[in-house]
């Protein structure tokens, strides 16, 4: 077996593994997270590139079987084939990926996740649910008056993480938590769950779930007519299961995260018109899962920039990396504080037919 690679190479150009489901529940996910992070690189290569060297993705399919898709990447680290990994997928996946990178190369995981990643060489930069919820609930509290609240989420890590700090806050409200029900992936009929939101008359709904799941639900909740009277709440729903859910099912639903194409901060008008004049009026739509690879390439531009500013040498190990902050190009204004502490802004927003309308900061 060939010496696993560190970071930085000495090969002529870098090469950055971008793991994405293209398929599978989260698939819808794909097309914007691959255009996003080859912005990234374009933009990267037309300067310096990284440290020096021009970079370029290498994708890999995060909707393959577990088994082989540890055991690609395990090859590509062994044969010195890949010098970083940029994943944008579900955290069973992350755990998964973990077997065959963790400790070997960097790793920058971009979406919102449960938070607690600690593993040397793994950045997770997105939001967390902690500061993605609570504030949100306790605005809803405050603005809906909510009292009997339904959980219903995806079977694995980050529903179950989540509805676990949900519980809490929601308690602080001085609200209850009357269901709490997990579905596997590609569930497809809610008769069940919609019959249990109804028989325990639940008047907001906390969904955990993802992708087309996250579609097939919500069209569900609005034809069986739930939609004008229940408050539905996300921090995983993205521009892409809008269109699909349809704007007649999307009344009183809300996300709190920390990217919405409809944002008008200044980084995000700019990040726009790089991606239109990139992709053109064709672009795959832009939506806080996609964006994210974007940030995700640019924060390990910065990461590795970083080491070679520190003369760091490749037997340092990762753990040296990502200790001081660090400035990188973000669509949503983030900023590392160093020591694994990622700062994101977190809004809250409403559905509005098929486009979100920003409330507020949270």
């Amino acid at each position: 077996m060939k010496q696993r690679s560190r970071f930085c190479r000495d090969r002529q150009d870098l090469t950055i593994a971008l793991c994405v489901p293209l398929g599978g529940a989260a698939g819808l996910w794909g097309p914007c997270a691959l255009a996003a992070a080859q912005l990234a690189v374009d933009e990267l290569n037309a300067a310096s590139g990284i440290t020096g060297r021009p970079c370029r993705l290498l994708t890999v399919n995060a909707a393959d079987d577990a088994r082989e898709l540890e055991s690609a990447l395990s090859g590509l680290i062994d044969d010195g084939a890949i010098d970083a990994l940029v994943g944008m997928h579900t955290s069973a996946v992350r755990h998964d990926l973990l077997k065959a990178v963790g400790g070997h190369i960097p790793f920058i995981y971009t979406p919102l996740y449960e938070g607690g990643e600690r593993t040397p060489g793994v950045f997770a930069i997105g939001e967390t649910t902690r500061r993605q919820l609570q504030p949100a609930i306790q605005w809803l509290s405050m603005q809906r008056h909510p009292k009997r609240w339904f959980f219903v989420g995806n079977d694995y890590v980050w529903p179950h993480a989540t509805h676990r700090l949900a519980h809490r806050f929601v308690t602080e409200t001085g609200a209850q938590v009357v269901g709490d029900m997990y579905v596997p992936f590609g569930t497809g009929d809610y008769g069940e769950v919609l019959d249990a939101i109804r028989k325990r008359r639940a008047d907001a709904i906390l969904l955990s779930l993802i992708g087309q799941d996250t579609i097939d639900f919500n069209r569900a909740f609005g034809e069986a007519g739930l939609a004008s009277s229940v408050v539905r709440l996300s921090c995983a729903l993205g521009e892409n299961e809008l269109l699909g859910i349809g704007a007649r099912n999307t009344a009183d639903l809300y996300v709190a995260s920390g990217y919405f194409a409809s944002l008008r901060t200044d980084a995000n008008l700019a990040f726009k018109e790089r991606y239109r004049g990139r992709y053109g009026a064709r672009a795959p739509t832009l939506d806080t899962f996609g964006q994210s690879t974007y940030e995700g390439i640019h924060f390990l531009a910065a990461l590795f920039d970083d080491a070679q500013r520190r003369d760091l040498p490749r037997e340092a190990g990762l753990a040296q990396l990502g200790i001081a902050p660090l400035s990188y190009r973000s669509a949503r204004d983030a900023a590392y504080a160093g020591g694994r502490v990622n700062r994101v802004p977190i809004y809250l927003a409403r559905a509005d037919g098929h486009h979100f309308e920003v409330i507020s900061p949270l």
